[in-house]
């Protein structure tokens, strides 16, 4: 092969392969801008899926859709009542970010082929390695504290007066344990999320630059990297709701009375019937949606500077 031609190979695999010290760096800033903006309709959808009420058995649920559970919360702590919580997932959200994009693009560094480039099956298990990676270091301890944190507003006198507290408290009572509770729905969620997520994004980039005759390693406009993560977060919404239904009961606060992930999901099938797995499927839509679509258009552009300060 020519010298020149090698080059030319080399050149696109470097600038198709991020590498993990930039995807950690620019996944961590862009995971804090996503969950201010975001956090509101994760609330809401935490809220409704810890709403255990079934017709089946006469019990009555304690909101009747997502508005009523906007405008309950409203009325009784004032529109900031939203973000009860916040602080956990802001917490949370900057590793995890850093986590899930480091994965991703030193995966895609060992993976993509001379040009740079991965194939389905390997954007697919990229895809998925990021999640589960997430899902151990991060997302389970960070999600349990979140869930506790959000079912504890729901008792007459919550019980945790701030973050540090809640761990604290979570700690002492329940062990180091206690913040990993649910970790394999955890990793069969944020796994399936990611590898679904990433599949898409990548394959939609793709056949973008094929149809408007870029090349291989181009950026994609801005706005159309928006739509292509509104795409891909409908996608894994619709692909594992019954996973995250299943994650965050035994997150809860009676997670207790579950043995485990599979028992979880049994009761709640003889329980509450097929439909409470989709529960908090419309405010995860939009929360998803606009998580996928603004991480990826932001973790874009802050790839796009890097490259221009930053030179390989």
């Amino acid at each position: 092969m020519p010298l020149t031609e090698r080059h030319d190979i080399s050149a696109a695999a470097s600038a198709a392969t991020t590498g993990g010290l930039r995807g950690v760096i620019a996944g961590g800033i862009t995971g804090a801008i996503e969950i201010c903006i975001t956090f509101p309709t994760e609330f809401v959808k935490t809220q409704l899926q810890l709403d255990e009420g079934s017709s089946r058995r006469g019990e009555p649920r304690r909101y009747n859709g997502v508005i009523d559970c906007v405008k309950q919360t409203v009325n009784k702590r004032g529109f900031f009542g939203l973000y009860r919580g916040l602080s956990v997932l802001l917490y949370g959200s900057i590793p995890k970010s850093a986590v899930r994009f480091g994965a991703f693009e030193e995966l895609k560094r060992y993976s993509a082929d001379e040009r740079g480039q991965l194939t389905s099956t390997t954007r697919l298990l990229c895809g998925l390695g990021a999640g589960l990676a997430e899902a151990v270091f991060v997302v389970t301890p960070m999600e349990t504290v979140k869930v506790k944190f959000i079912h504890d507003q729901n008792l007459a006198k919550p019980n945790y007066r701030g973050f540090f507290h809640g761990v604290r408290e979570i700690i002492r009572s329940e062990g180091i344990r206690g913040t990993y509770q649910g970790l394999t729905a955890t990793m069969l969620k944020q796994g399936s999320n990611q590898a679904i997520r990433f599949f898409v994004m990548e394959t939609l980039k793709e056949r973008y630059r094929k149809y408007t005759g870029k090349g291989p390693n181009e950026l994609v406009p801005v706005l159309i990297t928006g739509i292509f993560g509104l795409i891909a977060g409908a996608a894994s919404v619709f692909g594992n709701t019954p996973l995250d239904v299943v994650k965050t009961r035994m997150q809860s606060l009676e997670a207790s009375k579950y043995k485990n992930t599979l028992d979880c999901a049994i009761k709640i099938m003889r329980n509450e019937g097929p439909l409470a797995f989709y529960k908090g499927t419309v405010p995860r839509l939009g929360r998803v949606c606009a998580d996928v679509s603004i991480t990826f258009m932001i973790y874009d552009r802050f790839i796009e500077s890097f490259n221009l300060i930053w030179p390989k």
